[in-house]
């Protein structure tokens, strides 16, 4: 990209962000006739007209910001010279008041899964154990080495098996309000489509998170007219185990038996309404706003047109745009549901003496984000322009609910990804412009950069380059239905993402906000 270029996403901008790989340097002339007064990094902002001291700084159309001081028309506009604004009151808001636009049903879209006894429908054919301790973790795993080297090879209609591992269950005030969250989580990840109901538990024995309270009777779906059986556990301390192998043996035989009745399963062609995709982002850069996440919100109302559901988190990440959540909700009850959740995570904050300021990390300010509003306003776009079907509460599941859902979870990737897991995804879609390698062993990883370069650099890593909207050789249309298009193939298994080629997953994180005693 050799001419000077900026970016606005709003006629009413008084910012933009340089475009060109590399920055550009003091001196260098747009084609607006605009100079620049400093050398500004790419994705950084430039100060499009003379900004004087407390004047609001504006991108998205959004008050990003106030001046600190004097900002001169082609000045490099970063995070030291902005005062942050308030966060927006949580009364008086804008309650389902947007107007809504009649969408075309997408309709003949389809993919290869395999359907539940539940109704729901994976992406992928696993064996999960669950845990209900820390403390089976290493012997969980020894376990699962010797299961996918001895057992697999003779279950070719099985694509993997995963320990579910987690750092809860025992040490935790586990009768505490909160402690609800991470027992539901778990449970409601035992449950999720990619399993196929197969669900099986090591134990230790002497845990507070028994594995009953874990998995009480009726959680499991019951499959192929099979009548409802105590739940499948391998109790460690059982004194039928006479040393590590034969504990290692008990987790194999009880395997087998799941992976016996996984084999039996085929996929089956069925409507792309069957998706269930979790969209978040990482890494997050001033061109996440600007190409990958618009893409995301594209494909979002795609998915919402096909009858498919799509859920967007970040409770951090989209707090500073709540009026256009509560003025997006399809009912005055998903509008207070949204302020619920928001208000709760605001006093959850609190009792840390953060606020949603402490978001942002160093990687997201060196790829031109200044503070928390600017990155919720990149943010927020993934969720596109559909009505707000419904929210979910953390470790809570869809159960059936279609079209877009706000699954109110913490930003951090990994919490995310494990509280979206619990819903019930069998797709994940990560938007990154810094770059990070994250994936789940549970759920195929779709990964798109927001940058060009970035897309060049880890060419083996991610799975679409929104960067070429920026580069001008593709519109956000363009790569919202590339990626619609990919999902549909990823979820059949006709293809595999990098993540999945690399087994590249990370742990799962519960969230739990209730005391470790």
């Amino acid at each position: 990209m050799s001419q000077p270029l900026y970016i606005t996403m709003h006629e009413a901008d008084n910012v933009g962000i340089v475009a060109n790989d590399g920055g550009l340097p003091a001196g260098t002339v747009f084609p607006s006739g605009l100079t620049l007064r400093d050398k500004v990094p790419q994705g950084h902002k430039v100060a499009l007209v003379d900004l004087p001291a407390g004047s609001a700084v504006r991108r998205y159309d959004v008050t990003i910001g106030y001046a600190e001081k004097d900002i001169p028309a082609g000045s490099w506009v970063h995070e030291r010279l902005l005062r942050m604004p308030e966060a927006r009151s949580l009364v008086d808001l804008p309650i389902a008041t947007a107007a809504r636009r009649a969408a075309e049903p997408l309709q003949g879209y389809t993919f290869e899964g395999y359907r539940n006894a539940d109704g729901s429908v994976g992406t992928r054919n696993l064996l999960a154990i669950t845990q209900s301790v820390q403390c089976v973790a290493g012997v969980t795993r020894f376990a699962v080495d010797r299961i996918r080297a001895e057992l697999l090879p003779k279950y070719p209609h099985v694509d993997g098996v995963v320990a579910l591992e987690h750092s809860y269950g025992c040490g935790v005030a586990i009768d505490a309000p909160d402690a609800v969250v991470p027992i539901r989580t778990l449970r409601n990840i035992s449950l999720n489509p990619n399993f196929g109901g197969e669900v099986m538990v090591v134990s230790l024995g002497c845990e507070k998170l028994q594995p009953e309270r874990l998995l009480p009777p009726g959680t499991i779906p019951i499959a192929d007219q099979r009548e409802e059986q105590a739940l499948d556990v391998v109790c460690l301390q059982d004194e039928g185990h006479v040393g590590f192998m034969s504990m290692v043996e008990s987790i194999l035989r009880q395997a087998e038996v799941h992976l016996q009745r996984l084999e039996r399963r085929r996929r089956e062609t069925v409507p792309a309404s069957e998706l269930v995709v979790g969209v978040q982002c990482g890494g997050s850069d001033a061109f996440s706003g600007v190409t990958a996440n618009p893409a995301v919100g594209f494909c979002a109302d795609l998915l919402v047109r096909a009858g498919a559901t799509i859920m967007f988190s970040e409770n951090t990440e989209v707090r500073d745009g709540v009026a256009q959540l509560t003025s997006r909700a399809a009912t005055p009850q998903v509008a207070q549901d949204i302020i619920r959740e928001l208000g709760w995570y605001d006093e959850y904050l609190k009792r840390g003496n953060v606020d949603r300021s402490a978001n942002t990390t160093p990687g997201n300010k060196k790829g031109g984000l200044s503070n928390i509003v600017e990155k919720a306003m990149g943010s927020i776009v993934k969720s596109g322009s559909a009505p707000i079907a419904g929210v979910v509460a953390p470790g809570e599941k869809l159960n059936g609910r279609k079209g877009l859902i706000y699954a109110a979870t913490p930003a951090s990737d990994f919490i995310c990804g494990t509280l979206q897991l619990a819903a019930g995804m069998n797709l994940h879609v990560f938007t990154t412009g810094r770059g990070t390698p994250y994936g789940l062993a549970e759920v195929p990883v779709i990964k798109v950069a927001t940058r060009s370069d970035l897309a060049r650099r880890w060419h083996d890593l991610m799975d679409v380059n929104a960067g070429t909207i920026a580069d001008g050789k593709a519109t956000i249309e363009d790569v919202g239905w590339e990626l619609f298009r990919l999902m549909l193939d990823v979820a059949s298994g006709r293809k595999k993402t990098w993540a999945e080629r690399w087994k590249l997953h990370n742990q799962l994180v519960l969230f739990n906000p209730a005391p470790v005693t």
